[in-house]
């Protein structure tokens, strides 16, 4: 690998939890050149990156943010809707990039993204792929896989009723860590010269009966699994105040994972970071107490 230490690396989503990640990551290896972009680039508290404005919304602020750099991560925005917002946001984000001739694009994508996937902003990740092997720019592509830290939008409500409510059955989830796809992407900004697509995930595929087995180990808590069908669980969800997006995202993720899509494991964070990746269990023995609420 390439190493690209001292290149001009831009982070997107700087101010967000896996822009941070990422940024700690670079900083850590010896990064130099490094620019944090942000819509609000006066919030960022990084010492050892420079803030810059970066809107995909604003395709002066782009313009202007990717001029000189050579290595870009663009993170995912946060405009999950069913109008392609996001996908339109990336476009805009990629063309940018390629006008401004930016070298080399890491992308987080998810796992598996297609037309006919039952997780609706799966179609914004497929798109904006499909833009960046269109663009001519070297790339790598993360498919994260779901994040341990997404426990927490459901298990602070298992906890108050006894109850985890799915309709995943016996599917699995390759979920991981943050933090190590964090040090993943850092480690592509940083080596990668070739194009390539990688599948992150954790060390294990697991089910929501053994996700919640670990759960109650960790917690001393006794939250039962209740299987439910996709209509019946979303109604319950919007029923119990969540919101219509969040609602048809939760039981979209429970039937991806029913219907094998998301439970790929590789060994491609390690061979990305240069280390393996936590465990469920591991990542509780540290992180337990946040599922709480």
């Amino acid at each position: 690998m390439t190493d690209h230490r001292h290149s001009p690396i831009l982070v997107t989503g700087a101010g967000g939890a896996l822009g941070r990640l990422v940024l700690a990551e670079l900083i850590a290896r010896g990064a130099t050149e490094l620019r944090a972009g942000s819509r609000r680039p006066e919030a960022l508290e990084i010492t050892g990156a420079t803030p810059l404005r970066v809107d995909f919304d604003d395709a002066a602020s782009l313009e202007a943010a990717f001029a000189g750099i050579e290595r870009l991560l663009i993170i995912s925005t946060d405009a999950i809707d069913a109008a392609g917002t996001r996908a339109r946001q990336h476009r805009a984000a990629v063309e940018a990039a390629r006008r401004a001739g930016v070298g080399h694009v890491v992308y987080t994508s998810m796992p598996a993204p297609t037309a006919d996937h039952p997780i609706f902003f799966a179609a914004d990740h497929l798109a904006t792929e499909e833009a960046i092997k269109a663009s001519g720019m070297g790339y790598t592509i993360l498919r994260n896989n779901w994040y341990f830290e997404n426990l927490a939008l459901s298990v602070p409500s298992a906890l108050a009723h006894g109850a985890q409510l799915t309709a995943a059955g016996a599917g699995r989830i390759a979920h991981g860590a943050r933090a190590d796809f964090a040090a993943a992407a850092a480690g592509a900004l940083l080596g990668e010269t070739q194009s390539a697509t990688y599948d992150l995930s954790g060390p294990e595929a697991q089910s929501v009966e053994d996700q919640i087995a670990a759960i109650n180990a960790a917690l001393g808590s006794a939250i039962a699994v209740v299987p439910m069908e996709d209509a019946a669980l979303e109604a319950t969800l919007r029923d119990a105040g969540v919101p219509g997006p969040l609602a048809a995202l939760l039981v979209g993720a429970d039937r991806a994972a029913r219907e094998g899509r998301m439970d790929k494991v590789t060994d491609h964070v390690e061979r990305l970071s240069g280390r393996k990746p936590q465990s469920l269990a591991q990542w509780l023995g540290e992180n337990a107490q946040r599922l709480r609420g």
